[in-house]
């Protein structure tokens, strides 16, 4: 093998990263639906000439983890590399391409993947995920409560939407006639063509200047040393068999709740993530395709481990997972999966469970889960169809180090929120309220972060909440003696003669008025340590601060404070 040093790779690392987060780069400037432009809502991956990971943006981690599986499945099921040709593009969103579910989460991500050649062989491989608004599903967007994959929409199996260099006008005409949003949807495939072609210099300038044996030794080394850095991390986790269970539809909708069970068994440097006993499938579009369930699973790999490692294939090698076919972490057609995020985020706090145990310092309390704000309806200025709303963001469960994040867009989501004036903008809404819910973070001696109230007048005609939620009626648990923060709820029409309060977080479609109102508050994060731990300058500071009140300071953490929110009257813990 050839020898080769360590500021070599470092600097063809670097090279990688940057040109996948320009990948993203690109598609995020030049989108036009709201869920790209101003949420971000793509990912990009680089790959080397065997479809190995070699780098990814720092994206949507549900997206990242995903694309290679789906790689591995066009390959072996559809395309082999050999018939990959320069100038080539392959897209699909079938969630049930292949054999299982080791594809597209569903059916609005559509994966594309372009060839990279250098001296006429294959090198590497540019890839981006990116959720288009609408495919031509039962509702706008993809959203309501779907029962099968058939109603979410045109489902593309692995095809070359563009061969050496041409585009196949009659498979783009084809989707093209499946979206309510044909010109919208073409701007952003183009786009997302363009993304991934225009990588290629990149790739092709790494070898030109390094040489092929040096770069292709540089991946093998990458992806062996992050192998190696992985397997220390979980060579520090104690040996032994880890278990957790969560709820999902916790409040009982469409005939929950449903369970999550993991028995997460680590020995030496390996580590497995076993689902067994996990529920059934079920009619609605909650079940996780076998790809987000691994994407969730990677996700939070990374997090207990170090940052520094290189996201490579390397740290997915001492990962097994078991997950039952037919359950809700590895769906079979034709079961629904568009809201497969509630598992996903499910997962997230599944697996942070059973290690809680084991390394209580490297995990965290529960957070607010997924959560979409959902609303369609008829323009009333221009006709169209619209949708708008957002992934609401929520409060994070606090660590062993620091309190969590204040309204954030959680875990395998990450979307960034779109700011209000962009979605009035866009859509015929007017927001009224977005601010902190103060005393929903979780006590701890470590606080959970904050959830939020948002709250906006649907101004569109015969408008539509399709609405996603999770944690309305178990609220996000803490972890080591720390509270849960506060549970989420929908009302309509607050304060008025007409007010109601929506019984579930998810499922049902509920029918609006023009003028309606729609308030939704976010779940809180768990705490993290008993609450009389916490250092009695930081409770005045939250009083100070407005994120915590007096009378939960005295409640919560024994510290009676002054009206002034300054002055420590007494401490009674």
């Amino acid at each position: 093998m050839t020898k080769i040093d360590p500021i070599t790779v470092e600097i063809i690392r670097s090279s990688l990263v940057m040109s996948a987060e320009q990948i993203s780069a690109r598609m995020i400037r030049s989108a036009t639906a709201v869920i790209v432009k101003e949420m971000e809502d793509c990912s990009a991956a680089l790959f080397d000439g065997r479809g190995r990971l070699l780098a990814e943006s720092a994206s949507i981690p549900i997206h990242l983890n995903c694309i290679g599986v789906c790689l591995r499945t066009i390959i072996d099921h559809y395309i082999p590399l050999a018939d990959w040709n320069e100038g080539d593009v392959i897209l699909t969103n079938d969630p049930y391409a292949g054999p299982g579910s080791l594809s597209s989460h569903h059916t609005n991500d559509l994966i594309a993947y372009h060839p990279i050649f250098f001296g006429g062989r294959l090198v590497a491989i540019s890839a981006i995920n990116v959720h288009h608004l609408d495919v031509g599903a039962m509702w706008m967007a993809t959203r309501g409560w779907n029962v099968e994959i058939e109603q979410e929409g045109l489902r593309i199996p692995p095809v070359k939407l563009v061969e050496k260099g041409i585009p196949d006008d009659k498979v783009l005409r084809l989707i093209l006639n499946n979206t309510r949003v044909p010109g919208g949807l073409e701007n952003d495939l183009k786009s997302q063509l363009a993304s991934i072609t225009l990588a290629a210099p990149d790739i092709a300038a790494l070898f030109e200047r390094y040489g092929p044996e040096t770069v292709n030794t540089a991946f093998d080394h990458l992806i062996d040393y992050a192998e190696q850095r992985t397997r220390g991390e979980i060579a520090q986790i104690p040996d032994g068999e880890y278990r957790h269970e969560e709820l999902v539809l916790d409040d009982g909708a469409k005939g929950g709740p449903y369970k999550l069970c993991l028995k997460l068994t680590v020995s030496g440097s390996d580590i497995t993530f076993d689902f067994s006993g996990t529920d059934h499938q079920i009619k609605g579009p909650i079940n996780a395709p076998l790809s987000a369930a691994y994407a969730a699973v990677f996700y939070v790999l990374r997090c207990i481990t170090d940052h520094s490692i290189p996201n490579t294939e390397g740290c997915k090698r001492p990962v097994t997972i078991v997950a039952p076919e037919a359950t809700l972490v590895n769906a079979r057609w034709p079961a629904a999966s568009n809201q497969r995020m509630v598992v996903c985020h499910a997962i997230v706090d599944l697996v942070m469970g059973a290690l809680s145990s084991a390394v209580p310092e490297r995990v965290m309390a529960d957070s607010c889960g997924c959560s979409y704000n959902d609303t369609i309806g008829i323009d009333p200025a221009t006709g169209d169809r619209v949708q708008f709303g957002e992934v609401v963001p929520g409060g994070i469960g606090a660590t062993h180090t620091r309190d969590g994040a204040n309204v954030l867009s959680c875990h395998v989501t990450n979307c960034p929120i779109p700011p209000i004036e962009a979605t009035e903008i866009e859509a015929p809404a007017l927001y009224l309220k977005r601010e902190f819910i103060v005393d929903s973070g979780g006590a701890g001696k470590n606080r959970g972060g904050l959830g939020q109230v948002l709250e906006y007048e649907v101004l569109a005609d015969s408008p539509q909440l399709h609405q996603t939620s999770q944690k309305s009626r178990i609220p996000p648990q803490g972890m080591a003696g720390g509270l849960p923060g506060t549970p989420g709820r929908w009302i309509i029409n607050r304060g008025r003669a007409d007010e109601r309060e929506l019984q579930f977080a998810i499922g049902e479609i509920i029918e609006l008025r023009q003028g309606d109102v729609v308030t939704q508050y976010t779940p809180g994060g768990g705490g993290y340590g008993s609450p009389h731990e916490r250092p009695v300058d930081r409770v005045v500071a939250d009083v100070r601060n407005g994120v915590l009140s007096k009378a939960a300071a005295l409640r919560d953490y024994g510290v009676r404070i002054a009206d002034d929110g300054c002055e420590v009257i007494e401490v009674v813990r």
